[in-house]
């Protein structure tokens, strides 16, 4: 097996701290990871901005599809600022039409004024109808990386398709697989598929301490927090010579 890149999502400080700790090549920077991420708050770019690795901010101002108005994309642009402000290594973005195909016409005027950060496109690609038209946009658009489940619910499920989608993108892009991986499974995806950088949130579920937390409706029964311990699993396991 070949050198993997690591990156991990993270949505508060202690996760922040918790995935560099465990060995985290780049960091994902966002806030609610409960509903796939959004645009992380200023206070934690702020923060990620004296990490030791790259970190790329998810720039979604709202929960649900990936079909924003023009409010919502004065929003994301606003928010690109704030990427740059701060320092940080790039954005992850993702726009769909109606039909769930990429927009590539809004796509391309955020890529223009995220002009010299890196790009990632997120799992809105997992919502097409065409992977490999969709592939073909994202690298005319300029994105170095895709991050994908091959359209399933986690990367595991999705490896056949993952397949076929590494085999399209060729050396063309990156195809970085997420969605469920962890220190069981990273080393299977990585056999299958050959790639060269993979995605997890390195989490655990706790039990939320306080009951009043939880009664008044601050918190939920149950979380996921980033693990040091985790992250740093999942690590061995893709750097591993036989990927176990």
């Amino acid at each position: 097996m070949g050198t993997c890149l690591l990156e991990v999502c993270v949505d508060d400080a202690a996760g922040l701290e918790a995935a560099i700790a465990g060995g985290a090549d780049r960091i994902e920077l966002c806030s609610a990871l409960s509903v796939g991420g959004l645009t992380p708050l200023p206070g934690l770019m702020a923060l990620a901005a004296n990490a030791p690795v790259p970190v790329y901010a998810m720039i979604r101002p709202r929960s649900g599809d990936f079909v924003f108005s023009s409010a919502e994309m004065d929003m994301m642009r606003a928010d690109i600022d704030l990427v740059r402000h701060y320092g940080l290594g790039g954005v992850v973005l993702g726009i769909s039409r109606e039909d769930g195909r990429l927009d590539a016409e809004a796509l391309q005027n955020l890529i223009g004024h995220a002009q010299g950060l890196g790009l990632t496109l997120h799992r809105a690609f997992d919502l097409v109808p065409d992977f490999n038209a969709a592939i073909d946009t994202a690298v005319q658009l300029g994105f170095e990386r895709i991050l994908t489940s091959g359209g399933a619910r986690s990367g595991v499920e999705g490896l056949t398709a993952l397949e076929g989608i590494v085999a399209h993108a060729g050396d063309r892009i990156s195809i970085m697989p997420g969605a469920g991986v962890n220190a069981t499974n990273a080393g299977e995806i990585l056999a299958r598929l050959g790639v060269h950088e993979i995605h997890s949130s390195g989490g655990v579920t706790l039990q939320a301490v306080s009951g009043k937390v939880v009664e008044l409706g601050f918190d939920n029964p149950t979380r996921r927090v980033t693990s040091r311990e985790m992250v740093a699993a999942i690590k061995a396991a893709i750097t591993s010579p036989t990927g176990n």
